[in-house]
C-alpha cells in the first residue's frame, strides 16, 4: 500500500539551495534520521513515491536547520517560540514546551520546514473510520451479511 524511497542529494539541494554547504553523506544521515519521524517501511500512507519523497525531505531539512552549520553560522541553541526579547543587556524569552502548541506539533513548529511538514502531513493524521459488516435479520430468510 505505502511505498519506500531513497534519498536524492542532488533533488534535495536543487530543492532546498539553502543547504548546499551541507555534504552528502551528513544530508543521508539527516534523512536516516528523519526516517524515524516519518515511517519510510512502504506500509502506510502516503501512497505515492512522489509525495513521500517530497514528506522526507520536508523532515530533513527539519533537521538540517536544527543542526546544520550554515554560511558559517551555528544553529541556535534555543528550543521553542521566542516569547520577548529585549536589546539592551541583550534578553531573548523561550517560550518552553509546556506551554506552546499542543501535541507534537511544537517539535515542528521550531522551523519552517517542519511546519511545512506538520501542515502537509494533515491528511494523514486523521482517522479514517471503516465501519464493519451490517447484519440484516429477516423473520423469513435466513440472516445475511450485506458488506458496504
Amino acid at each position: 500500500m505505502g511505498v519506500r524511497v531513497s534519498f536524492d542529494y542532488a533533488g534535495w539541494i536543487a530543492r532546498y539551495p539553502e543547504f548546499a554547504l551541507v555534504n552528502e553523506p551528513t544530508a543521508n544521515a539527516y534523512f536516516a534520521e528523519a526516517q524515524v519521524y516519518h515511517d519510510n517501511s512502504g506500509v502506510g500512507e502516503p501512497t505515492d513515491a512522489t509525495v513521500q519523497l517530497v514528506l522526507l525531505n520536508m523532515m530533513t531539512a527539519h533537521i538540517a536547520s536544527r543542526y546544520a552549520i550554515i554560511a558559517g553560522v551555528a544553529p541556535s541553541p534555543l528550543v521553542g517560540r521566542i516569547s520577548s526579547a529585549t536589546e539592551g543587556s541583550v534578553s531573548v524569552g523561550v517560550e518552553g514546551f509546556g506551554n506552546a502548541l499542543p501535541g507534537s506539533q511544537v517539535w515542528f513548529s521550531q522551523t519552517k520546514y517542519g511546519l511545512d511538514y506538520w501542515f502537509a502531513t494533515t491528511p494523514y493524521r486523521t482517522m479514517r473510520y471503516v465501519p464493519g459488516p451490517r447484519r440484516i435479520f429477516d423473520p423469513i430468510f435466513p440472516p445475511t451479511i450485506v458488506v458496504p
